[in-house]
């Protein structure tokens, strides 16, 4: 992490009071400032037919007011449930995802609610996914009950982005004093590799090895940490979302490939943003790091 900056998306919904209060509990913890994070993506379009009325270009003043008393609300309750963690606010107007990725150049971490009220922020599925894509900093899309004790579980694979996941699972574990639970999951095999052991859904020693060795290697480094493996024939997105449901934290890697107009991210990382039982953290491998 390059700098100890939080930024949270908020639009006072449900969800962006999860993310704000998931935001300030690690600010707590490593020091980081919070910015309360607001992007105005209003309509710059007019219709061609006179006949219709014309949309505003900008909000309005009472909308404007009102946004900028809700953040102002959000920054008087973080002082009186955290009053160590310094806040700011920050309102746009411009794309929310486009925004959010040029500033993870310059944050620790982006922290989104799971939905929130589109009709204004966007700050729907379709912002988590392309910022978790695209962002130069980890993401976390806050979802399901943040007070659950379990560990922090992070899935791995043989790609270099899951080293990048393993080092943030095990410091926010060290940081919380939480044991890590490293699953590695084998998609299961068809065809002509259906007399392999996988078939069976059994990991050899030889398939294992590896993965064995991997985790040593982080045990070393984080001597504090309770690490537990587990090597199955799963698929990913299955095995992890099982995971989930008795995780506080589930940490996956994503290489992010793609040009932004197509959002791409991993169909694992996807299907986690939408079904995971807990908050998620998206760790990106960024390019020429």
């Amino acid at each position: 992490m390059t700098a100890k900056k939080i930024i949270v998306g908020y639009d006072r919904s449900p969800e962006a009071r999860a993310a704000a209060a998931w935001a300030l509990e690690e600010a707590a913890r490593t020091g980081a400032l919070v910015e309360f994070f607001y992007a105005y993506e209003w309509p710059t379009w007019a219709p061609a037919a006179s006949t219709m009325p014309s949309p505003a270009v900008w909000p309005d003043g009472e909308t404007d007011r009102a946004i900028k008393g809700a953040l102002q609300e959000a920054v008087t309750e973080a002082r009186q449930t955290h009053p160590q963690v310094r806040t700011e606010v920050s309102i746009v107007n411009a794309s929310a995802a486009l925004t959010l990725i040029d500033r993870s150049a310059e944050a620790s971490l982006i922290v989104l609610g799971s939905q929130g009220h589109s009709a204004v922020t966007g700050m729907l599925g379709s912002v988590s996914v392309a910022v978790s894509a695209h962002a130069h900093c980890p993401v976390i899309v806050v979802r399901g009950d943040n007070g659950h004790a379990g560990p922090v579980v992070v899935g791995v694979d043989d790609s270099p982005c899951a080293q990048l996941a393993l080092a943030f699972a095990l410091e926010q574990a060290a940081e919380r004093g939480a044991p890590v639970r490293i699953i590695h999951a084998w998609r299961p095999v068809s065809g002509i590799w259906e007399d392999s052991p996988l078939v069976t859904r059994e990991v050899t020693d030889q398939e294992r090895r590896p993965f064995d060795e991997l985790v040593a290697a982080w045990q070393q480094k984080y001597p504090q940490v309770t690490i537990t493996a587990e090597a199955v024939v799963d698929h990913p997105a299955h095995a992890l979302a099982a995971a989930s449901t008795t995780a506080r934290l589930l940490v996956v890697g994503t290489r992010g490939r793609g040009a932004f107009r197509g959002m791409l991210l991993g169909s694992v990382s996807q299907h986690l943003l939408r079904h995971s039982a807990c908050t998620v953290a998206i760790v990106r491998e960024v390019a020429g790091s």
